[in-house]
């Protein structure tokens, strides 16, 4: 017996009771095909596959997709929101000062939210957003993009 397909864009949106549109879904597929994306490269993504689109129009696509948490924002000091289609696993970044690459890093330690704080506040915490920061291997090398 064989595993069910995963669920297209078309399915997902509808599933998060979201309208179902051309450019929803070829931005969805952008955001899970890139790799940290900032709005501008995915409206780019989007163009390509279904011509004009605003930039506003993308940024409310990703609003409304973040709200339904089928794509994930994060925003590194210093740098743009990007966007990723990797959700729900609380998972962490490294980036790189030099160049801004970004990567994903799995949970050192523990399950969600990988961090255990020594005082609350009376908070319910169910997520830990955590960046690593330093020098991606291209940059750490004398001959990378700055050396």
């Amino acid at each position: 017996m064989t595993a069910p397909p995963p669920p297209n864009a078309a399915d997902e949106l509808r599933g998060a009771g979201l309208r179902v549109t051309a450019a929803r879904v070829a931005l969805l597929e952008t955001v899970r095909g890139g790799d940290h994306l900032d709005a501008d490269a995915i409206a780019s993504g989007v163009r390509e596959r279904v011509g004009h689109v605003s930039l506003q129009a993308v940024y409310e696509a990703l609003h409304a997709l973040t709200a339904a948490r089928l794509v994930r924002r994060i925003e590194p000091a210093g740098s743009p929101a990007r966007y990723e289609g990797r959700v729900g696993d609380n998972h962490h970044h490294l980036v790189c000062r030099n160049c801004g690459a970004v990567v994903d890093v799995d949970c050192a330690v523990g399950a969600a939210p990988c961090l255990d704080v020594v005082d609350d506040h009376g908070f319910t915490i169910d997520e830990a957003e955590v960046v690593y920061w330093g020098l991606c291997p291209a940059c750490a090398t004398p001959a990378g993009p700055e050396g």
